[in-house]
């Protein structure tokens, strides 16, 4: 028997990187998932790749006027939710002089208000007990050059979680977040900066990890893993820093 067994997840940007790691790992431990994305095509083949009971929803994090419809077509379709893993995140950087508020917005709408929302919408239709995990950053911990909107993001929904814990504590729903170090996923091809630029920031971060390397997608999905199941049944409020140690010295 799996650790997940007949449990319902919900995974925000499940298509790619994080999101589909998690995913894998939720159907091998008997999970029924339901993943969301913003591009078709990319949830066709992650439902192929997942296999096991998987159902794909097109919808974009940022647009709060689909948050409802996720939720609903996630019940419709399982009923009530276990597992709410709100993964899905933009990375854009720039100096603070440079920040636009088109550019502000562009990454609060999608890393805090879109997933401030679909809580707000799943919680009625989460069983007691039940867990949400926010997947946060060691950005919050530290004072990276150019990360300065990224950051508050990730800061925001970290102290969204705090909050959370105290105000369902009654109902027994935990509510932790996953903070990832330098990850090898598809979101380092979107920053919007040069394939040189990426390249180097990369290496600068990878020098910086007392472990000396990137992490993978699936050692972050193990974490998510132990705080979705049972074995995390007394952990709750927390921020588990994925990182191989970079905020730790």
């Amino acid at each position: 028997m799996g650790k997940l067994n007949n449990k319902v997840a919900l995974i925000t940007g499940g298509n790619s990187g994080i999101g589909l790691a998690t995913a894998k790992l939720f159907v091998q431990e008997g999970a029924k998932v339901v993943i969301t994305g913003r591009r078709q095509e990319a949830l066709d083949q992650a439902v192929t790749e997942i296999g096991g009971d998987v159902t794909a929803i097109l919808a974009d994090a940022a647009d709060i006027s689909k948050t409802k419809e996720v939720v609903e077509k996630t019940v419709s379709a399982y009923g009530k939710i276990d597992i709410l893993f709100a993964n899905a995140g933009v990375a854009y950087f720039g100096p603070h002089s440079d920040i636009t508020e088109e550019f502000f917005d562009s990454q609060f709408n999608t890393n805090v208000k879109g997933p401030f929302f679909l809580i707000k919408e799943a919680i009625p239709h989460l069983n007691d007990g039940a867990v949400i995990i926010g997947n946060t950053s060691i950005v919050n911990q530290k004072g990276f050059d150019g990360t300065s909107v990224y950051t508050a993001t990730k800061a925001a929904f970290r102290s969204l979680s705090r909050v959370l814990a105290s105000e369902l504590k009654e109902r027994g729903i935990r509510t932790v977040s996953v903070a990832p170090g330098p990850i090898e996923t598809p979101i380092y091809g979107k920053l919007g900066m040069p394939q040189e630029a990426v390249e180097e920031m990369g290496a600068g971060f990878a020098q910086q990890v007392p472990l000396g390397r990137f992490g993978a997608a699936d050692e972050l999905a193990k974490a998510v893993l132990f705080l979705a199941s049972d074995d995390a049944s007394y952990v709750n409020g927390v921020e588990l820093e994925v990182d191989g140690g970079l905020s730790q010295i």
